[in-house]
């Protein structure tokens, strides 16, 4: 009785040995990456290296996360090839041990991997994104992060219609720069190419203005034109990578969202327990793939089969998402499903 338990620990054993040269050749393989689309901006700003090392340390979280799913159908698959080809895997199925049996343990400990990946997901993966994107790279060239700006800015109160292609506006301040103005009031449309919003005064001060009126011509405001606007300032919508869940979840139950921010919020919040549980799909999956596989060639084959179409649904589902051509919690469900239903096969034949 004793014999599947200390087998349980073998097979466990040679997975996870296997699985942390894994997290080290995908984490090497996706800093490789990094470092070679960013290497000739570090040199031609000089970059020192505290604050290269700085940059790159804010990446390494969301590089973890992708290693620390991807790892476990390298880990996995090769094991298993090892122990088909030292024929351990016969001796096994000649001891009476369904071979199945080996792959259903697999999941507990890659249960402790989701649960890592959907706290580094939650936590240190967004906070990492807002250094890389918003801090780091702008120290290293030497400039001040750009004002929070909103594009397409739009407020329609009764009878009339305020309009801006960008607002621009300093952390904390309560005056916006504007540009591409259009305000229209009754039968008066107004348009400038820049201005300000107090959100003090509640105003909108236009330059160099130009109005139209039916049966005019335009008439250009040499004086700054002031024009009352009742709308309050509010934060622009920032990256969805870069917030907490709680955060999503928050905004998601605002009205300021878009359509196609609302569905790229949605996603994201999605992915936030999806790709965790990634880890246990693969774990299934790549047991039962590992299982029927019979040489240590056909085991680096599967695998980069096995990654690679993780990745064409992994980069092809959000895209689906943004557009609206599928709704986005399926879409961030759907690499785990499709990887389900492969177990559910292999396993049937295995049965």
């Amino acid at each position: 009785m004793r014999r599947v338990p200390l087998l349980t620990r073998s097979v466990l054993k040679e997975v996870l040995r296997w699985y942390a040269a894994g997290i080290a050749l995908f984490m090497i393989l996706q800093m490789a990456d990094a470092l070679s689309s960013t290497v000739a901006n570090l040199i031609s700003y000089r970059a020192p290296l505290e604050k290269a090392a700085f940059a790159f340390l804010s990446i390494l979280p969301s590089f973890l996360n992708k290693a620390l799913v991807l790892a476990v159908a390298f880990a996995i698959l090769l094991a298993f090839s090892r122990m088909q080809q030292d024929s351990e895997l016969k001796a096994i199925s000649a001891g009476g041990i369904r071979p199945l049996n080996l792959v259903w343990p697999l999941a507990l400990p890659f249960a402790v991997v989701g649960a890592l990946a959907f706290f580094n997901a939650d936590r240190l993966v967004p906070a990492g994104l807002d250094i890389w994107q918003n801090r780091a790279w702008y120290d290293i060239y030497g400039q001040g992060p750009p004002a929070p700006s909103q594009d397409t800015y739009t407020y329609a109160p009764a009878g009339a219609l305020y309009y801006a292609g960008r607002v621009t506006n300093d952390a904390g301040g309560r005056v916006a720069q504007l540009q591409g103005v259009m305000v229209q009031r009754g039968d008066e449309t107004i348009t400038a190419s820049s201005g300000t919003w107090d959100t003090g005064k509640r105003t909108w001060t236009l330059q160099n203005a130009w109005i139209v009126r039916p049966g005019q011509n335009p008439v250009q405001q040499l004086r700054p034109l002031v024009i009352p606007q009742g709308d309050t300032l509010a934060p622009p919508v920032r990256d969805s990578r870069e917030l907490v869940t709680s955060e999503l979840r928050r905004a998601l139950g605002s009205d300021r969202l878009d359509a196609t921010q609302r569905r790229e919020y949605t996603f994201q919040l999605a992915t936030r327990y999806a790709d965790p549980l990634t880890a246990i799909v693969f774990a299934l999956a790549a047991g039962v793939l590992g299982l029927l596989i019979r040489s240590r060639a056909a085991a680096f084959a599967s695998v980069v089969v096995f990654i690679a179409l993780f990745y064409v649904l992994w980069t092809t589902a959000p895209g689906l998402a943004r557009a609206g051509a599928m709704d986005p919690t399926l879409a961030a469900w759907l690499p785990n499903m499709v990887f389900l239903g492969l177990a559910g096969v292999l396993a049937w034949r295995l049965r």
